[in-house]
């Protein structure tokens, strides 16, 4: 019998959790959080229902488990976003662009919201996602600082107007849910000149 391959386990581990989420997300998205039952998840995992419980103990782990690892990969994004060698106008395009085209972000957008207002989930969880929603906005806020530095961009409290991007293009992503899109095309230049000086 060959020895374990710790490594290759975590790595097959964390694979199971990554498919385990993905699937997770338009069902919950769909369902309401409610609504949505461990055996739901499960199903659109296609595994067993004691295996998802091998990886979460319970819905609320999951959803935190899920918001965590969507809210890190969206704060990286902005961050090199921030960091990168363009005008604060074309970050800012960029951005808007990029939000409004990944078609899972509509689900995670009402998952994230439904998990703020929902007395189902804790109130720990809840401020977590609210919190690092808010640390997000500080890469933005900086763009639209820069940019004002230029004169490009309206003047205002930067963070205010990284929320009011922000909460803009998430919005729209709503208007995007399968079957039921808004048929009203979305450009995220004209989006970006809501905020031009």
């Amino acid at each position: 019998m060959s020895p374990r391959n710790v490594d290759r386990d975590m790595q097959h581990r964390d694979q199971k959790i990554s498919d385990i989420l993905d699937s997770a997300v338009y069902t919950i998205a769909g369902k309401g959080i409610g609504a949505t039952s461990m055996k739901d998840i499960a199903q659109a995992a296609g595994i067993s229902i004691g295996n998802l419980y091998h990886y979460f103990k319970s819905k609320e782990e999951l959803l935190d488990v899920l918001l965590k690892r969507s809210q890190q990969n969206y704060g990286e994004l902005v961050r090199e976003l921030e960091r990168l060698d363009e005008p604060p106008l074309a970050k800012l395009a960029r951005l808007t662009r990029d939000w409004l085209t990944v078609e899972e972000n509509w689900a995670l957008t009402m998952i994230r919201q439904n998990v703020r207002t929902s007395h189902l989930i804790s109130h720990q969880i809840r401020r977590d996602v609210t919190d690092r929603f808010t640390d997000n906005l500080a890469p933005i806020a900086s763009i639209m600082a820069e940019g004002q530095k230029r004169g490009e961009i309206k003047d205002g409290d930067p963070t205010q107007l990284a929320f009011y991007l922000v909460s803009l293009i998430q919005g729209l992503t709503l208007q995007k849910a399968p079957g039921y899109e808004v048929p009203v095309a979305v450009e995220a230049q004209s989006i970006v000149n809501l905020f031009v000086k």
